[in-house]
Order: structure tokens, then C-alpha cells, then sequence
């Protein structure tokens, strides 16, 4: 496998390698993924190894086809069935019943409300019982994420994060996903490097920043979405001014 890569990536991919036997060990551990590139190498190198990892999704109901996509891609081409989460139906309901359904445009409350609702909540549910959970975050994606470590206590959880590609390049995602042949979406192809709900993605410009495209008509300090964060308030839509 070292042939086909830089000696480099090599040595980034043996690091997280021993970063997910690490996750493996405690028991009990899941990879979230977001259906990324990022995360789909993770999904492969899980299953190269055959590690003890259960990986899983949370499908938004905004999320594009070729997204979606990447389940069936990863049960295909990598052997690993993904577990799918889904919101409440009836939170969303509520939101889009007292909002509408893109109301996360009016406001960073309103937004912040439908992403604990449609990604906060079934993440909750998704990781109750684990031990810890492991991302496919990296440092150099956001200027929220210069200081990420490769393993961290998730407090507001009481488990343990990894985030085995945290000093991992975009150039070093792709490069493996080509040397190893790892479907990713095609969308990336497109300028579309981060990818969320659609109505909430966009593509890249030249010279923006990798999350640029997510939130576009935010402030970039707060481009996320409530699922790396150190607290978990109870977000509801109602309780909205």
C-alpha cells in the first residue's frame, strides 16, 4: 500500500491507523460519518483493518442524492454497512410548521435550532452507550479546528473523540482515496470540498476557505453545526425569540 502514496502520506496513514487501534481498544466505539471523503477513508482503513468500529450516518432528510449515495457505495466497495439515523419527524414538523423550511436562512438561532434537530439530536442517540466516537475532522478545514487534537474527552458527552485525520490535508484525502481507490462523493470533484444539507452547501470559490461553502451567508467564527462543541444546550425551535 506504501508504494502507491508519498512517503509522507504514508507515515500520516500509519499514525491514524494506530489512532483508530487505540479507538478500537476502549470498545464500544463508532465512526460518525458525515459521508465525506474524509470519512469514507476512515470507513476504509476501518475495514482494511477489520477493526471493531461501527460506523454511522444521520440522514437529514436535505441531504443531496449523491450524497446519500455514498451508503450504498461504502456497502458495495468496502464491505461496511452504515447505520442510518434520522431526525424526529415530529420536531421537524414543528420547526417547519412554525418556521418553514428554510427558515435557517433568517437567523443563526434559526439554524442553529434545525441543525440540533436534524443533526444534534439523532448524534445523541446514535453514540448513547459508547465508550467514544471518532470524526473525520481535521485541523486545517476551519479556523474552529486549529487546535484539534487527535484524541480528546468529549465532556459534554462523558466519552472519549478521536479525530484520527487531524493533521491530515485535503491534497492527503484525495491522494489516498486515488491510491486505494475509496469512492467519495462526486460532488467534491465539483468544488463542493465540505458538504452538509444541500440548501446549506455551496461550492467553493478559488482561494476560499475548505468550509466556506457551508453557511455561506454566515460568519465564518461560527460555521458549525452543534456537533463538535464542548456543551450541549437544549436547543428548542419554540423557545426562539
Amino acid at each position: 500500500m506504501a508504494a502507491h502514496m508519498p512517503p509522507a502520506l504514508a507515515d500520516k496513514v500509519a499514525r491514524t491507523e494506530a489512532v483508530l487501534a487505540k479507538a478500537a481498544a476502549l470498545g464500544d466505539v463508532a465512526l460518525a460519518s458525515s459521508l465525506s471523503a474524509e470519512d469514507m477513508v476512515l470507513t476504509a482503513l476501518i475495514a482494511k483493518a477489520c477493526r471493531p468500529i461501527s460506523v454511522f450516518a444521520i440522514d437529514t432528510g436535505r441531504l443531496s442524492q449523491e450524497t446519500l449515495a455514498m451508503i450504498e457505495a461504502a456497502r458495495e466497495k468496502l464491505g461496511v454497512d452504515i447505520e442510518v439515523f434520522h431526525p424526529i419527524e415530529s420536531a421537524v414538523a414543528a420547526y417547519v410548521g412554525d418556521y418553514g423550511a428554510n427558515a435557517f436562512y433568517e437567523s443563526l438561532d434559526l439554524r442553529k435550532s434545525c441543525c440540533h434537530i436534524r443533526k444534534v439530536e439523532p448524534l445523541e442517540r446514535a453514540l448513547k452507550g459508547k465508550r467514544g466516537w471518532i470524526t473525520g475532522q481535521r485541523r486545517d478545514q476551519a479556523a474552529t479546528r486549529t487546535e484539534l487534537a487527535t484524541h480528546e474527552h468529549d465532556k459534554a458527552r462523558g466519552i472519549e473523540k478521536f479525530n484520527p485525520l487531524a493533521d491530515w490535508s485535503w491534497d492527503d484525502v484525495l491522494a489516498y482515496a486515488r491510491a486505494l481507490d475509496v469512492p467519495i462523493n462526486p460532488m467534491h470533484a465539483r468544488g463542493y470540498i465540505s458538504i452538509g444539507c444541500d440548501p446549506c452547501t455551496r461550492a467553493i470559490r478559488p482561494g476560499e476557505d475548505e468550509r466556506a461553502g457551508r453557511w455561506w451567508w454566515e460568519n465564518s467564527t461560527s460555521k458549525e453545526c452543534g456537533l463538535h462543541v464542548t456543551a450541549l444546550p437544549e436547543r428548542r425551535a419554540d423557545n426562539i425569540a
